[in-house]
């Protein structure tokens, strides 16, 4: 399905409920129940991820915003302007407002798994930057997509903040990288926010912050669950649960069964042990060394690299 105006379009490729119904069932079987943290982001967890973003303990946003606005020349002059910018996993659209301007690109594709919550945003930059062609994308970016619009004569850069990179395992963070290889072709350039090692007590603070949003967002999936497949997940039985790993240099957040329960989806049992947990999220800190290792094997090659007077984040150009 497309809606359009002249600058607008919005393409509906993501057979969402289908693929949600089939990935709990099979997450919440495994020996470690888990859900894909991608499911985080229908319209109630977006806005709590807003939320969480504008905490004192959560940095990652403040600091890459600062670093891609202290630098905006510098990041301009090494992307180019009116190249297509194309974002995988847009959600909020704040920081790639700091880049409109500057670029002018000659369109912007999101690409985003929630539905409502993306035609929001998108819009919402379509009539704020009156000359900017904007082409929505609902869908997967994790999976192979093809892109609805492009122009053969410009170079197209994928711009990929926030630290997402760091969700993935590392071996699948270079498929990830390779997808967006893929997007942007031949010649084509990715800037992309990646969080930097640190001490113990940041992390674990920046993932339970005081006002206990990221304990909603975290939560949020089982009302999705309950609300989209008719599960009855009681959620006064579950608990956040977020923990820096230094072994594995990766936060990893659960939710935490509080008692022995069962719960049915759409007609499947699933017993939780008290203190099993299912597992959510990991978000994986990078040395820019590592970091770069990574980027390497998925085929590009280090432009430049920003990062904050404190050394807590990173922000990095790549071409392929």
């Amino acid at each position: 399905m497309t809606k359009s105006t002249e600058r607008f379009q919005f393409f509906d490729q993501h057979p969402q409920i289908a693929d949600f119904r089939e990935d709990i069932m099979q997450g919440l079987s495994a020996p470690q129940p888990y859900i894909s943290p991608k499911y985080f982001y229908d319209e109630t967890g977006s806005r709590l991820f807003e939320d969480i973003c504008s905490t004192d303990e959560y940095y990652p946003t403040r600091t890459e915003v600062n670093i891609i606005r202290d630098n905006i020349d510098d990041v301009v002059e090494n992307l180019g302007r009116e190249c297509l910018l194309i974002e995988p996993g847009s959600g909020d659209s704040y920081k790639v407002r700091l880049l409109l301007d500057a670029l002018r690109p000659i369109a912007y594709l999101p690409i985003d798994i929630s539905r409502r919550y993306l035609q929001d945003e998108a819009r919402k930059l379509a009539e704020e930057f009156t000359w900017l062609n904007v082409h929505a994308v609902c869908a997967d970016f994790t999976g192979k997509l093809k892109l609805p619009y492009h122009v053969e004569s410009t170079n197209k850069v994928a711009f990929f903040p926030g630290s997402t990179i760091g969700n993935f395992l590392p071996e699948q963070a270079v498929a990830v990288l390779e997808e967006i290889k893929n997007m942007v072709g031949e010649n084509g350039g990715l800037l992309i926010g990646v969080d930097l090692q640190k001490s113990t007590q940041i992390l674990n603070a920046a993932y339970n912050d005081k006002q206990g949003y990221t304990a909603q967002f975290n939560l949020n999936l089982l009302s999705r669950i309950n609300r989209e497949l008719g599960a009855d997940f009681n959620l006064a039985n579950f608990r956040h649960h977020a923990f820096f790993n230094e072994e594995r240099s990766r936060i990893e957040m659960h939710l935490l069964s509080l008692q022995d329960q069962q719960v049915t989806i759409d007609g499947q049992v699933f017993n939780f042990k008290k203190d099993q947990s299912i597992h959510t999220e990991y978000s994986h800190k990078y040395t820019i060394e590592h970091f770069q290792s990574l980027a390497e094997k998925a085929g590009f090659s280090r432009v430049k690299t920003w990062v904050d007077n404190e050394g807590l984040f990173s922000v990095h150009y790549l071409t392929c």
